[in-house]
């Protein structure tokens, strides 16, 4: 983590002082995290104004915020909020930016009702002839009117007001595109760490979703409605990750992303759903190009209407989770295949069947996994064989160890296709490419240049790739552990037994000389000679 991302980190986490002394990290952290998002796409917002009017960055979201109100009653204003609509699926109103509550706050106009409309906003805004609502229940963990805030209106707007002004200061737009993603991943470990409860969220680092991306995307940049699916997709870090990589030659980006990409995407837990589609609306992406569902990915196939199956199938799934493998699964087309099921207290193959289910053929398909997968026997050994069998896994990539934020389990990076008819499989250990942080290591460009170069140059480089036929793996009783195939080991130097011979004889003769001397000082002692 560098010192401005640690900075940003440690500020948001400081907004929440106020909260703190009153309510649990269970609690508060939905109020935090609202108020964050909030913050990042009004501002977001107010800059599109300033840059549709004026084609300049403001100079600060007070001056955007006097263009913008300035801008009601005009001709114009309609012009921009539809345009807004448009990147966001949702124009905030003037009155209801976060600088607008910074402002009230001040004068001391400010009521809770106003966020609580602001937030209904959102929810309402409508998009197509058939009047689709794409953000409804945005806001549903934000209850303005809770006791948890305060037993009055009076002691809520305090509250409310304290946490407000702290985040006011902060502007995302100077840390990065993923700045809420990786804000949203920190917040998250040190809520479960206050709570005394496990992260149960590994949000994907940008540099691994970079990695990811540019595998599954390679010659594919100018496709026209390339279509992507992550059936975990968190707070949607991986599937966005894919806007750098397609449709990049167009002059308007939300344009260029309207054009190219339709997003699929499917997450278990409703808050974090939620976020996914905040984080969606921050990066402009049309809300007729959203697809997300909030459902267990497991236990009801989804999507299983147009499209099924994608060009990309990107993953980061949560490792060894229990799923509900009862019997009748083994007649589901995504497991029927496979002879056998994941075990019940690990569904990580479970997840990487499902996914590769909806992989059109010809496209790629990348998941994060924990090494497990690769050697464990028993149904995952069957699962497996069939797998390789199949030609379905083009590639194995072992990942630098502690590059995630809340778990430092050992992972990898599978690549599966469809039309891999060679059956070979590419082993990288790229264990070692990394830059070592204070609390967390991470990968560089450079290092992930190296792994995309060696991945798709397909060949062996000494201790550090190799490819290996079927049969060397059908050799190797199917196991795909890395070190089976990549020998990373160093060579001992030779030892020549004369040279140990006299170098003992030397040491031999040191002790001697040694003791001799000891002797003789114990007799200039008058003591009895033990040497």
């Amino acid at each position: 983590m560098d010192t401005k991302s640690q900075d940003l980190f440690s500020a948001l986490w400081s907004s929440a002082d106020e909260m703190r002394k009153i309510m649990s990290a269970d609690v508060y952290k939905d109020y935090l995290l609202g108020l964050i998002f909030y913050k990042a796409v009004s501002d977001s917002q107010l800059r599109t104004v300033v840059e549709l009017l004026e084609e300049r960055e403001p100079k600060d979201m007070h001056e955007a915020q006097e263009i913008y109100e300035g801008l009601r009653g005009n001709d114009g204003f309609s012009d921009v909020q539809e345009e807004l609509k448009i990147r966001y699926g949702c124009a905030i109103e003037p009155e209801h930016t976060f600088t607008a509550f910074y402002n009230h706050i001040n004068d001391g106009t400010f009521l809770v009702k106003e966020l609580g409309e602001a937030f209904n906003d959102i929810e309402q805004s409508t998009i197509g002839n058939e009047g689709h609502k794409p953000y409804t229940g945005l806001f549903d963990d934000f209850d303005i009117y809770s006791k948890d805030l305060g037993k009055t209106d009076t002691e809520r707007n305090s509250l409310l007001s304290a946490v407000i002004k702290k985040l006011y200061g902060l502007d995302f737009s100077s840390y990065g595109a993923d700045a809420l993603g990786d804000a949203y991943e920190y917040l998250i470990g040190k809520f479960a760490s206050e709570s005394g409860k496990k992260a149960g969220e590994f949000y994907t680092p940008q540099a691994v979703s970079k990695l990811i991306t540019r595998i599954v995307t390679r010659g594919k940049e100018d496709r026209d409605g390339f279509t992507i699916y992550d059936p975990c997709m968190g707070s949607g870090s991986l599937l966005l990750q894919v806007k750098n990589y397609i449709g990049r030659g167009d002059v308007n980006e939300s344009e260029g992303c309207r054009q190219h990409i339709e997003f699929f995407g499917q997450e278990i837990k409703n808050q974090t759903f939620n976020l996914a589609r905040m984080n969606m609306m921050l990066h402009q992406v049309p809300a007729d190009k959203q697809h997300l569902r909030q459902g267990d990915t497991l236990d009801i196939d989804w999507p299983t209407d147009e499209p099924t199956n994608f060009d990309a199938v990107v993953m980061n799934p949560p490792y060894s989770q229990n799923w509900n493998n009862r019997e009748s699964m083994l007649q589901d087309v995504r497991f029927a295949h496979y002879e056998q099921l994941a075990p019940k207290g690990k569904a990580d193959l479970a997840f990487l069947l499902h996914g590769f289910y909806h992989l059109k053929p010809g496209g790629v398909m990348g998941i994060v996994q924990p090494h497990g997968v690769l050697f464990r026997g028993a149904a995952e050994g069957t699962i497996r064989r069939h797998l390789i069998e199949d030609g379905s896994i083009y590639a194995v990539i072992g990942l630098p160890a502690n590059i995630f934020f809340n778990t430092s389990i050992p992972t990898c990076v599978i690549v599966l296709r469809k039309d891999n008819t060679t059956r070979d499989v590419l082993f990288i250990d790229a264990s070692q490419e990394f830059e070592k942080g204070k609390n967390q290591n991470r990968l560089t460009d450079a290092n992930i240049d190296k792994i995309v170069s060696t991945f798709f140059d397909r060949k062996d480089v000494e201790k550090y790739a190799h490819l290996a036929s079927f049969d060397e793996i059908k050799k190797n009783d199917f196991n795909l552990n890395i070190a089976r195939y990549v020998d990373t080991s160093e060579e001992e130097e030779e030892i020549d037994p004369n040279d140990v011979y006299r170098e003992l004889q030397k040491v031999d003769a040191e002790i001697s000389e040694t003791n001799a001397q000891l002797n003789k000082f114990f007799e200039e002692l008058g003591l009895e000679v033990r040497l």
